[in-house]
């Protein structure tokens, strides 16, 4: 059972004090993308609490104030306010969805705060009032792209939530996948809170057109209903697996192992990954919100970048918006994915793309994997398709799960 750990964060304004350091945190502990974003909401915990346990920065302890925007892009937007007109906070780790992303960006451009994004998004985006932690689009979705046209057929679908990232996304991957001659058979989004028949009905147009691959950007509880609608279908992953970018090892859980077995997810970060770094990420996170509890990519992204803003301020002394950032580009942190950067010209993170399968313990194998790290390039600028986007680090070989009962 995971652990009430919330219960340390602030309940009510804050009034300054010379003795800690103040931030705002701005994830969902309801609402529909609540799976994802708790684990986020754990990870900066953890971290806020590794360094107040070492002596935090110069002697004062951060102090997080925390409010749970319930998945809600409106509330996004009135929590950030909060935090920096009432609460007097510059410093901001928050948001999973574009949506929510876009509802703060305002408030700490014309405030001059600066939100820490530890989400995959769809790219297109700068803003000198954001450090993206998350993977670019040249992070995750290219090398997807081109694992799933070497590996399958040529005829894909794409279905997503209505929202802006699994739009953007389906947008670079039709680019990707028509660049390389293969086609796409159908485009199609769900409610961001779907209902049992909105599920079917993508279900059953799939089960129409028979595509090779499904490229799936639902996130949220539709995630669990999607997968589980494709299971009890009798649908194979040998013969037609659902690839995303947002299926992490929170949505597996919620889902079952059962029913997520066989299936891929391209991201920088499994909690399989073989780092001394992450093995200690993962012994410290299971001892604070339980052994049954796994980290993700973005839980992985919420922890390192809270450490990476602790390194910034550590060289400053000071949490004005202008010395933290200066300090924080360029800089370098030993992650639990490996050793990563942050650009200095674009405010992305170099980072070390995979692609995972889930195994019947709910974990992702890696199958997949670069050698080195990837420079973010959120415009895809430097796109190229024609060569070998990574190596493979494993013979690819799918298990056969005809024989499993559907209920």
């Amino acid at each position: 059972m995971t652990r009430d750990l919330y219960k340390f964060a602030p309940k009510r304004k804050l009034t300054m004090d010379n003795n800690f350091w103040k931030v705002g945190v701005l994830f969902s502990k309801t609402g529909v993308t609540s799976v994802i974003e708790k684990t986020q909401l754990n990870a900066t915990l953890l971290a806020i609490r590794e360094i107040n346990a070492a002596g935090g920065i110069h002697g004062r302890s951060i102090r997080p104030v925390v409010y749970d925007p319930e998945s809600d892009p409106e509330k996004f937007y009135i929590y950030s306010k909060r935090l920096v007109e009432k609460d007097r906070v510059n410093m901001i780790f928050g948001c999973y969805m574009s949506s929510t992303r876009k509802a703060v960006l305002p408030v700490v451009e014309n405030f001059n705060g600066l939100l820490w994004y530890p989400t995959l998004y769809e790219g297109y985006e700068f803003s000198n009032n954001v450090i993206y932690t998350g993977a670019a689009p040249n992070q995750n979705s290219a090398f997807l792209a081109q694992h799933l046209i070497n590996q399958f057929g040529r005829r894909f679908y794409l279905v997503g939530s209505n929202y802006i990232y699994p739009y953007e996304s389906n947008r670079i991957m039709r680019d990707l996948v028509e660049s390389a001659g293969r086609s796409v058979v159908a485009e199609k989004y769900i409610p961001l809170n779907p209902s049992d028949d909105d599920i079917t009905l993508v279900l059953s147009d799939i089960l129409e057109k028979r595509p090779d691959v499904i490229f799936s950007t639902i996130v949220g509880s539709g995630t669990r209903l999607f997968y589980r609608k494709y299971w009890a279908a009798g649908l194979q992953p040998k013969q037609m697996p659902i690839a995303s970018l947002t299926t992490s090892e929170a949505e597996v859980a919620d889902m079952g192992a059962e029913v997520a077995r066989g299936h891929i997810t391209a991201s920088p970060y499994f909690q399989a990954v073989d780092t001394v770094a992450n093995q200690r990420f993962v012994h410290k996170y299971h001892a604070m919100f339980g052994a049954d509890q796994s980290t993700n990519a973005c839980c992985e992204a919420a922890y390192f970048q809270v450490h990476m803003f602790a390194d910034a301020l550590r060289k400053v002394g000071k949490i004005n918006t202008e010395s933290v950032r200066a300090a924080a580009l360029g800089s370098f942190y030993n992650a639990p994915q490996g050793k990563i950067q942050i650009d200095v010209d674009n405010h992305h993170t170099y980072l070390w793309p995979k692609i995972g399968r889930v195994n019947k313990e709910g974990q992702f194998d890696i199958i997949d994997q670069v050698d080195t790290w990837v420079k973010p390039d959120p415009y895809l600028v430097n796109l190229q398709m024609t060569e070998p986007l990574f190596k493979a680090s494993n013979d690819y070989q799918y298990e056969d799960h005809s024989s499993h009962t559907r209920h």
